[in-house]
């Protein structure tokens, strides 16, 4: 009997061990004032992007984060339901702003984002264009080809949508050949703004005079 209890002893003393051991490596990323104030900044700007706030908020401590966190330290840190991080999760890694990356040691799975500013602005560019843009060019083409073979007299309706189809199309080719642009290209095109403002407004004088 005593051995018995000895053994039950045992086995109590490594669970507790056990669960301890998990406790401590639950922390969180403490926040400055200037990083609090940026997350909930993008959570809020997430919103009028029409992003839930929590997926965010998120984002935005991955990104300001040294290291690759787990869900745990997101949840605590932001001090949000765990469900709510996996959801949020979920949805970075859907939009490819998020990545799994593993911690020698730790089993779980932790996450990074994306820390390029210039490659986050492609991959949520065509991202938003392929749920976005890309449908209502579909439904463009559709009606247009539609009234197109119509007897009915929609010559005005018609009108509207080829040049709504027009535009889309012409911006749609300008959006893709910009985006896949390397980003170091697209970052060195971005310092020629002035430049070309000045090269387009001289050439737009010459063609008045």
């Amino acid at each position: 009997m005593a051995a018995l209890h000895t053994e039950l002893d045992h086995a109590l003393l490594f669970a507790v061990i056990s669960v301890l051991t998990e406790i401590t490596k639950i922390q969180y990323m403490p926040l400055s004032p200037i990083e609090q104030r940026f997350v909930l900044h993008w959570g809020e700007m997430g919103t009028r992007w029409g992003i839930n706030r929590t997926v965010a908020q998120v984002h935005a401590l991955l990104f300001l984060s040294p290291k690759p966190l787990h869900a745990e330290d997101i949840a605590n840190t932001l001090a949000v339901a765990r469900s709510n991080v996996s959801n949020s999760l979920r949805e970075l890694q859907g939009w490819g702003i998020v990545r799994v990356a593993h911690v020698l040691g730790d089993r779980r799975d932790h996450f990074e984002s994306v820390k390029d500013v210039w490659e986050i602005f492609q991959i949520v560019a065509r991202e938003r264009k392929r749920r976005e843009i890309d449908p209502t060019l579909r439904v463009l083409h559709d009606c247009v080809s539609e009234l197109k073979g119509s007897a009915a007299n929609s010559a005005y309706t018609r009108e509207r949508l080829e040049e709504m189809l027009e535009f889309l199309t012409a911006t749609s080719g300008l959006f893709e050949e910009l985006v896949h642009l390397p980003a170091g290209t697209l970052k060195g095109m971005s310092r020629l703004r002035g430049k070309l403002k000045v090269l387009f407004g001289a050439r737009n004088k010459t063609a008045v005079r």
